[in-house]
């Protein structure tokens, strides 16, 4: 790398993993440009926190893609602009795919263009569909049970054959639950609508919500409820940013699971929540919700051997607390 700046344009910057990682970029001595459509991104954070250039547009705006990559010489982009309710895309899957793939494709066309051939994918686990080995490998099957999953995993094929045909290099991230805040309080999990557990139990704690919903007690586990593996957005934000020094560095594509290797139950985290906040939260019993498999946690072994990962954070009495105090600044 040269002695200048690198400039990084991060789409879905304006987001809550996006700006993390715009964060962790500025930490790490890179310029920034956010490139966000603000559907469900915040300018406020852009503006106030991260102090970046935004540039408010659509990934399918290749006019837009191509006068954006012409005005600077970017060494990269991380790609974090997609939608990621798995509900609404089994109930629209054509908004997923037109974003989430065409978006994506529309991006990558105007990449190899400008000549630009290094790129940071937020992908998911996902991707794997229900899990037959726990903690998943890299090389688990890939068969995703919903819309959003198969995006992804679109993408990825589409990354695969960007790099056979133009020497397009690409690290994609596969992400498990990520969770918690900036330790420092500046950003946090702020999504339209909500439908993450951690942030609506704290929600529940804050008296925002009357209860928190467990959905389902009697899965195959020792409490019978769900078991995810929480990463927190920091040390997600950290592998990105490792991720990207690779490639730049040379790399060849890769493909990475972000996780702690290690599960909590929907039980587990509402007792945590419970001792961080000091506040009673009730918990109501519900019917499982279609689609969810009982354990997924991911094995990160490669990320830490490959890139040298080392999380911060993997303990989720940390993950709640970095959240909590997030949330109480946010809805004050």
């Amino acid at each position: 790398m040269s002695s200048e700046k690198p400039i990084v344009l991060v789409t879905g910057g304006a987001g809550y993993i996006g700006s993390h990682a715009v964060l962790a970029l500025q930490n790490a001595g890179y310029e920034v440009v956010v490139f966000d459509n603000l559907v469900y991104g915040h300018r406020d954070i852009v503006e106030n926190v991260l102090k970046v250039e935004l540039i408010e547009g659509d990934t399918n705006d290749r006019e837009l893609l191509d006068r954006v990559f012409a005005a600077r010489p970017f060494s990269a982009v991380m790609h974090f602009a997609a939608y990621a309710y798995v509900g609404e895309s089994v109930a629209y899957p054509d908004k997923y795919y037109r974003n989430n793939v065409i978006g994506t494709l529309t991006l990558l066309e105007a990449m190899v263009a400008a000549g630009i051939k290094s790129f940071v994918f937020s992908s998911t686990c996902a991707t794997y569909g229900v899990p037959k080995i726990v903690p998943i490998p890299e090389d688990h099957p890939q068969d995703p049970i919903n819309p959003y999953g198969a995006t992804k995993l679109m993408v990825e094929r589409i990354l695969a054959d960007f790099d056979q045909a133009y020497d397009f290099k690409s690290v994609a991230f596969r992400y498990f639950n990520a969770a918690g805040a900036d330790p420092q309080g500046r950003l946090g999990e702020d999504h339209q609508p909500e439908t993450h557990l951690i942030p609506l139990v704290l929600m529940a704690a804050l008296g925002k919500r009357d209860a928190i919903s467990i959905l389902g007690t009697d899965y195959p586990t020792p409490d019978g409820t769900c078991i995810r593996d929480y990463i927190h957005v920091s040390d997600l934000a950290d592998a990105h940013v490792l991720g990207l020094n690779y490639l730049l560095q040379g790399g060849n594509s890769q493909r990475f699971n972000l996780g702690n290797g290690n599960g909590f139950s929907v039980r587990e985290v509402i007792e945590m929540a419970r001792k961080v906040t000091g506040r009673s939260i009730n918990a109501i019993e519900c019917d499982r919700r279609p689609g969810d498999p009982p354990a997924l946690v991911g094995s990160a072994e490669k990320a830490r051997s490959l890139l040298g990962w080392n999380p911060q954070y993997a303990d989720l009495e940390q993950i709640l607390s970095h959240a909590w105090q997030w949330h109480q600044k946010r809805h004050a």
